[in-house]
Order: structure tokens, then sequence, then C-alpha cells
């Protein structure tokens, strides 16, 4: 068990319960709602073409752009928008990691903006895929793309996909990102979370939300 203040109630309040898998099933999502509303999470996070879903008391939320980023911000923008009409409360979309990685601050401005607009009302968190920006431009640079995300409309700058081979979250990538946005942003961690000590570690770098597939192994390791 962790040695935390932290209670698994609170800890499941900030938690994404996330499916996102290439082969997931209906019944997948079924199980994963089920699971949410078991656990008490705040959100479930899938594919768009999942939905429409019945999350219950989760919010749905549903990812765009996912993984690569690689898609124009106007079909980015257009899948927002259709997640939207079909329910999700929150949109997670994917930057455009080769732009960051260039120096095209620009861009990524232009691309967040674009999908805001698209997602309407809905909380938007940006992804960053922020292990390879550190690899790649430095806390700078990724800093400096969180500022951007920031200034185009994003509720939430989020760590990574889960799908890069250049890896998920970590403690100095939420610290580098949350000195960035300040208390006016949130910040969501995601990716290779599964332990309670690092998610623990993560919340107290500034994460006030997290991105768990292997949610129910990371609150057992929290007190009840």
């Amino acid at each position: 068990m962790t040695e935390t203040n932290l209670r698994r109630a609170d800890v499941a309040a900030l938690v994404d319960h996330t499916l996102l898998k290439p082969e997931a099933t209906r019944e997948d999502v079924a199980a994963t709602l089920a699971e949410a509303a078991e656990l008490g999470t705040y959100a479930v996070c899938l594919s768009p073409s999942m939905l429409p879903v019945n999350s219950g008391a989760q919010k749905t939320c549903a990812v765009v752009g996912f993984p690569s980023g690689k898609h124009h911000s106007l079909v980015k923008a257009a899948e927002a928008r259709l997640a939207v009409d079909s329910g999700a409360a929150e949109i997670d979309m994917v930057i455009d990691v080769g732009a960051a990685v260039a120096g095209r601050y620009d861009e990524i401005f232009a691309d967040v903006i674009t999908v805001r607009e698209g997602a309407g009302d809905a909380v938007l968190k940006v992804i960053v895929e922020s292990a390879v920006l550190l690899e790649t431009i430095g806390a700078e640079g990724l800093a400096q793309v969180c500022r951007q995300a920031a200034s185009a409309g994003a509720d939430f700058v989020k760590t990574s996909t889960g799908f890069h081979p250049a890896g998920g979250a970590s403690v100095e990538a939420v610290r580098v990102m949350r000195a960035a946005v300040g208390d006016r942003v949130g910040v969501k961690a995601s990716g290779g979370i599964r332990t309670a000590e690092f998610a623990a570690e993560l919340i107290a770098a500034g994460a006030n939300r997290l991105g768990l597939s292997g949610t129910a192994a990371v609150l057992d390791g929290f007190p009840e």
C-alpha cells in the first residue's frame, strides 16, 4: 500500500478509465463502462467510433486524431464535433508532434484552436507526447507547446497517447507542463501508469487527471 494522504475514492475521482485498444469490441466497451461505474471514476475514455454509450455517472470522453496526430486540423475538428454530437463531454486530441519537434509552434496553436471550435463546450485535452518532446526539444520546447495549447483554448494538456514507443507519462514532464500552464489549465498524466506509487508521484508533481487502463490495480494501492 502506498504511503500517502490520498484516498482511493479521491484518486478515482481524477481518473479517465480508458479503453483505446484497436481490437476493442462493443462487449469490451460495455465491460469498461461497468468497471468505471464500480470503481467510481470521473470519466470513461473511448475511441469515437464506439459512441454513443450510456456512461451513467461517468463523463464520456473521446479521442481525436488518435494516436498519430497526423490528421488535418479540419478532420480533427469534424471528428470532435461528431463525438460531441454522439454524447462526448470531453475530447482528447493529439497534436502534430512533428510540427512541435520542428519548432512550428504556430501550427500547434492553429491545430488546437481549430479543434477547440469543433469541440464546442466540451472539455478539450491536448495530447503532446511529452516523452518525445523532452527527448527532442527539451523542457522549454515542451513548455512552449503547452503554452500554445493553453492560449488556443485547451482545458488540459495531456502527456501521452500511451501508444508511442518513446514512452508515456513522467514526473519530469508533469512538472514542466504544470509550470508552463500554471493553475489556469489542467494537466492529465497518461501512459504507463500501472502502480499507485507512480500515480501518487504524478499527482504530487501537478497532475489533476489521470488516464488509466489498469485502473483497479492502481486504485487498490490507495487506502480506503
